[in-house]
């Protein structure tokens, strides 16, 4: 790592401590696995900024800051088996696997699934798997999670991803606030008919549902 690289990986960590990303092993994960290699490359020089991107298929990735609050609202811990819905880049995904036991990533866009894949892969994460599937119909497949990310906005209560949810699991999302534009981060935990407001987000479009090759 040159000089320059570890100055912007420390200023990059000032700035998620600035907006209230203070868990530790959270930050050391943030540290380890930098956004310029789960972006295109064209945006690697402007990756460390805190702002959304594209990144094909007409989709975005979320600023790093929307992320890591949604990571620490779901509070992972260790050996847990993590769900993630909408993985883009793959750049949350890398993020999960440092903090938990195993994640497995759900991605619509063929397109972005694969190239999401190659990412960690090359990044040397064993304990990812990426498939190219829709969010909506895993429950399905009768397999549950300790916790389940959503990278998207959804309609509380959200049945369908509850059912997703381990006892004593935790789902959290993003929802559309009542003024034109307002997201909120939502915290579903099992078997508690309240969702918990834990703070803004931005950026985030609606759940989609379907597969799809490319866009």
């Amino acid at each position: 790592m040159t000089v320059a690289e570890s100055e912007e990986r420390a200023q990059f960590t000032l700035a998620m401590r600035a907006r209230g990303i203070n868990d530790l092993s959270l930050l050391r994960a943030l540290e380890r696995a930098p956004r310029a290699l789960f972006v295109p490359p064209r945006f690697a020089d402007i990756s460390a900024r805190d702002i959304a991107l594209p990144i094909g298929c007409g989709q975005t990735s979320p600023p790093p800051s929307v992320i890591a609050a949604m990571i620490a609202a779901l509070d992972v811990r260790p050996m847990q088996d993590v769900c993630e819905i909408g993985t883009g880049t793959g750049y949350c995904a890398a993020l999960l696997a440092q903090l938990a036991g195993a994640v497995v990533s759900l991605e619509r866009f063929q397109t972005l699934a694969l190239e999401a894949s190659a990412r960690i892969k090359a990044f040397g994460l064993a304990n990812v798997v990426v498939h190219w599937a829709d969010g909506f119909e895993r429950h399905a497949s009768g397999e549950r999670f300790d916790r389940v990310l959503i990278h998207g906005l959804i309609e509380p209560p959200a049945e369908a991803f509850r059912r997703l949810i381990r006892p004593g699991g935790v789902l959290v999302s993003v929802v559309a606030g009542p003024s034109r534009g307002e997201q909120h981060i939502v915290r579903i935990a099992d078997g508690a008919p309240a969702v918990v407001d834990m703070g803004y987000a931005h950026a985030l479009r609606p759940l989609e549902r379907g597969l799809a090759r490319a866009l």
